[in-house]
Parts: structure tokens; C-alpha cells; sequence
């Protein structure tokens, strides 16, 4: 009889437990999604608060774009001349890393794994990457519809618009495969301190953006403001986290203060990438 209390006892403990835990958990992922939207919703209201450094930043992005914009015709030829040079491993590697399918099944196993693990630093991460490509995936698809670029394969021209055209052929500005694949990229790199596993990182973030211009996809300013897109956009959300989480990887690193600042000279426009 003792035997059979003891044993009933430990069940219910046990099971006191499991619920506990599961409550734990369950807090802990509407904490997490709760953060997700908030974040996207406070990089959408960041240019309400812009300063005059961000509005240089604006200009100079503008300036980039459509320098990169005056050439996409001579660019577009030259990566179609060159594109039998890439391994098409690398081309089907750039529309797989890009889909948005792949890309949400990636960030939400991390995600994931920081829950169930119960590892804070590995949850933020998963919430800033979710977070931002939702900011930027709605953003560039919204873009998208509105400016309706003609794609370089329809062969109607870089100057071709047909705002809300609808059709695959007229949504070629922003990049969404770029967006997507940079952010992941650049969240990533965040989480490390040194240059030698970020470099290899930012490379195989902006490798599918340029195959979709190989692809005859996009363009080159295209890609460029879709890497300019989603380091700002991740750059707000994370200080937005910052506020919502105690604990980061690489918290204590230099990488906290990366800045992205443009310079004037004369007549010469630079980018500097400060870390």
C-alpha cells in the first residue's frame, strides 16, 4: 500500500512537471512571436524617427542605385556572356537558398531548437531571423507589385514598367531570393566575432543574388538595394531585441557597433563598413 503511494506520488510530481514545462514553453513561444511582429512593425516606423545621418545614408543608397541602374544594361550582358563559366550547382543553389519556403523552414528550425533546448541567445537568434525576413519578404513583395519591373529575359528593357502588372514577367525590383538569402546571412554573421567565419557567410549570402542576375532575373541594382534592404531592416530589428532579450551571442563584440556610413569626396562616393 505504501509502495502504490509512493508510486502515485512520483506520478503526479512527474506530471506536475511535464505541464509545468509545457507551460514554460508555451510562454516563452507567444513571448517569441509577440517579438517577431513587434520587430517588423518597428522597422517599418524607424524612418519616422531618421536623422540627418540616416537621410545621407538614403541619399547615398539612391546615388549607388541608380548609378548601378544607368548600367544594368551593360552589366546584364556581361553576366549572360559569363554565365557558362558557373557550376550549375551554384545556379540551382541560389533559386533553392531563395525560395521562401526553404528560407522559412531554415529559420524556424533554429528557431525551434532554441525553444526546446531552452537556450535564449540560440531563440533570439531564431526570432530575428523570422522577424526580418517577414519585414523584408512583405516589403520587397509589396515593391514588387508596385513597381512592376520588367524582368531582363523579357527583353523589353531596363526602363520597362508596368506598375501592378501582376504577371512573373514585371517583378523584378527588389529581389526577393537577394532579400531573403542576405538577411539570413547577415543575422547569421552577427552571431560571430571573427572576420574568418563571417567572410564565408556573407558569401553565401550574396551568392544567390547573383546567380538570379546570371538567371536573367534581375538586375544589378535590383540585388544591390535588396542587400541594402535587408542590412538595415535586420540592423533595426536587433536593437529592437535587445530590449526583449538578456542574452546574445557575441554580445560583448565589437560587432555590436558595425555600422554601415557612406563618405563624399570630391566627386568620389564610398562605402564605409565600420566593425
Amino acid at each position: 500500500m505504501c509502495f502504490l503511494c509512493v508510486w502515485v506520488s512520483q506520478g503526479q510530481s512527474n506530471g506536475n512537471s511535464f505541464n509545468t514545462e509545457n507551460q514554460s514553453l508555451w510562454r516563452d513561444f507567444t513571448y517569441d512571436m509577440g517579438n517577431v511582429f513587434q520587430g517588423v512593425g518597428y522597422a517599418y516606423s524607424r524612418p519616422i524617427y531618421w536623422q540627418q545621418d540616416d537621410f545621407y545614408k538614403l541619399g547615398a543608397t539612391t546615388a549607388v542605385t541608380l548609378g548601378l541602374y544607368s548600367i544594368d544594361d551593360q552589366s546584364r550582358r556581361y553576366f549572360v556572356e559569363h554565365k557558362e563559366n558557373v557550376p550549375n550547382l551554384i545556379l540551382d543553389y541560389g533559386w533553392y537558398a531563395g525560395s521562401p519556403q526553404n528560407n522559412y523552414g531554415a529559420t524556424g528550425a533554429v528557431y525551434l531548437t532554441g525553444l526546446f533546448t531552452r537556450n535564449e541567445k540560440l531563440r533570439r537568434t531564431g526570432v530575428l531571423l523570422l522577424s526580418s525576413a517577414t519585414a523584408t519578404g512583405f516589403l520587397q513583395q509589396l515593391t514588387k507589385s508596385v513597381t512592376g519591373r520588367a524582368r531582363p529575359q523579357t527583353n523589353l528593357g531596363k526602363n520597362h514598367f508596368k506598375p501592378f502588372g501582376g504577371s512573373a514577367g514585371y517583378r523584378s525590383f527588389p529581389s526577393g531570393h537577394a532579400v531573403l538569402t542576405f538577411t539570413n546571412a547577415h543575422v547569421i554573421a552577427k552571431q560571430f566575432d571573427s572576420w574568418w567565419i563571417k567572410g564565408p557567410i556573407y558569401a553565401i549570402g550574396v551568392t544567390p543574388g547573383l546567380t538570379r542576375i546570371y538567371e536573367e532575373q534581375h538586375w544589378a541594382s535590383d540585388v544591390f538595394l535588396s542587400w541594402v534592404l535587408s542590412y538595415f531592416v535586420v540592423e533595426s530589428i536587433d536593437k529592437y531585441l535587445d530590449k526583449k532579450y538578456d542574452q546574445k551571442y557575441n554580445s560583448d563584440s565589437k560587432d555590436n557597433l558595425t555600422s554601415l556610413n557612406f563618405t563624399f569626396s570630391g566627386n568620389r562616393l564610398g562605402v564605409v563598413y565600420s566593425f
